[in-house]
């Protein structure tokens, strides 16, 4: 009976041995053996942890760090939805090579003809070639560019345009321009800058996006926690790279450039090119296009220009006679430094104008606000420093004011082209004092023209000696030299 029962119970064991699974009624019976036989397969993985649950708790690391690849993979929300129709076009930019989607958009913005630098660089922009550009600011610079390469991309895919701009204003503005231009068609802009949180950046490129604009400090952030690749860029655009040189950006560039492959289009714009600035041209680019458009040292034919002297005290006195004298529609007010600004943009503010101020000290926030506000009308003055001084397109400013003269003549061609774009006229006022008389007279060469020195009637003007001689400064005449000087040395 004995050997009966434990044949049966052997037989048992066996089955539940043979298939790999113990059943849970058996556990009870046969204690420490029925454990080891369950548990065996699992414990063997976790023995060299020495943890019981160590994958589980590892494995969401490269799960996390997927999603830095997004904007590279296809993307599960590309909804078909139908692209608006556009008439048949026959214009000026269709002639260049563009399609109407694109040349419709344009038309929607209200241009009729292309300026010279788009005539001569959409056509080579699409022929694919590198091209290294100059133009003086408020020529158009961002749609010889841009129409084109929405012209050449098509339709929606992965990042294959990447925009380096130097501040977050220009970032911005040339994002702007894209979405307008690509409006028709289903091709995805965004832009990262630094100075914000990085959420809604990430969620963009998540997305997907086919035009990246970005500045080179939080593009490498990007980069180097490995949520964008460059490995599929097929336009590289370098703007305004004179003014990256003067912020420091070269080595940053430089380090993105080496990201892109070789066989992209690089476009490189620049409105001055010292020895550093060719040699990041001649390792960019092959075989580029030349482009130049006017001469840089060159203001626009539409602005009419003045310069108005006055002592140092009645700087601000002057510039609230000149606004309440003159018919403008808005005016941006330049100043050298950011405590003037403040300065200023208090005082009239105090005297009931409606104010903005932009400067590098403001938060991002505030200068987005500050721009926005501006360009709405909500404001009617803008005083920034330079940081506004170029690449910013803001239509109908019709005066520029310079609080203070610029200390570098080419500062001043810049800050003035903020007024007469497209066409429009404008003015530009200038105060100068016995202290900066010198710089303005630097302006005249540097610009090739004579500026008229004006006085404000009605104005109660502390008297200067810089108003003698019809208003314009009186240089004492040089002292002749020593005969004993002669030959000496120098």
């Amino acid at each position: 009976m004995f050997r009966k029962l434990l044949s049966k119970i052997t037989q048992s064991f066996k089955s539940g041995a043979g298939s790999g699974a113990p059943k849970p009624a058996s556990g009870p019976k046969h204690g420490k053996p029925a454990a080891r036989e369950g548990s065996h397969r699992p414990e063997r993985k976790p023995a060299h942890s020495g943890q019981s649950r160590p994958a589980p708790a590892h494995r969401p690391a490269p799960t996390q760090a997927r999603p830095a690849h997004a904007p590279q993979a296809p993307h599960a929300p590309r909804a078909a939805k139908p692209l608006p129709e556009v008439p048949k076009m026959d214009t000026t930019f269709t002639a260049l090579g563009l399609g109407d989607r694109i040349a419709y958009a344009v038309q929607q913005k209200g241009y009729e003809n292309p300026t010279p630098i788009q005539t001569q660089a959409i056509p080579v922009v699409l022929a694919g070639k590198d091209v290294i550009g100059s133009a003086q600011t408020g020529t158009g610079k961002t749609a010889a560019f841009s129409l084109p390469i929405l012209q050449r991309l098509g339709t929606h895919g992965a990042i294959r345009c990447l925009v380096l701009e130097p501040t977050r204003e220009l970032a911005l503005q040339v994002e702007e321009s894209f979405k307008e231009y690509s409006k028709f068609t289903d091709l995805r802009t965004t832009v990262i800058y630094g100075g914000v949180g990085y959420g809604k950046q990430r969620e963009d490129l998540a997305y997907g996006m086919d035009i990246l604009v970005a500045t080179p400090g939080r593009l490498l952030d990007f980069m180097e926690q490995g949520e964008i690749r460059l490995d599929k860029i097929e336009t590289l655009v370098l703007d305004e790279v004179d003014r990256m040189l003067d912020m420091g950006f070269l080595p940053d560039v430089k380090r993105i450039v080496a990201k892109v492959p070789k066989t992209r289009q690089t476009l490189f714009f620049t409105a001055t090119l010292p020895p550093e600035i060719e040699q990041l041209a001649a390792w960019a680019l092959r075989d580029p296009f030349k482009i130049s458009v006017s001469r840089e040292r060159s203001t626009a034919e539409t602005i009419t220009h003045a310069f108005y002297p006055v002592v140092q005290a009645q700087k601000f006195e002057l510039l609230a006679h000149l606004l309440e004298q003159t018919q403008y529609h808005s005016v941006i007010i330049f100043s050298r430094t950011k405590s003037g600004a403040d300065y200023v943009a208090s005082r009239l503010k105090q005297a009931g104008h409606t104010c903005a101020v932009m400067h590098s000290d403001r938060s991002q926030q505030e200068r987005v606000d500050a721009l926005k506000g501006f360009k709405s009308g909500k404001h009617e003055v803008l005083v920034a420093t330079d940081i506004a001084a170029r690449g910013l397109d803001i239509a109908d400013v019709s005066h520029v004011i310079n609080f203070d003269v610029p200390e570098n003549p080419e500062d001043y061609v810049h800050r003035i082209g903020r007024t007469g774009r497209a066409q429009k006229t404008g003015d530009a006022f200038t105060l100068v004092t016995e202290e900066t008389w010198r710089d303005a007279r630097s302006i005249e060469r540097f610009i090739g023209m004579s500026i008229e020195w004006k006085k404000v009637e009605g104005f109660n003007y502390t008297y200067s000696g810089i108003f003698d001689g019809g208003g314009m400064p009186q240089v004492a005449p040089e002292k002749p030299k020593s005969r004993l000087m002669r030959g000496g040395r120098r």
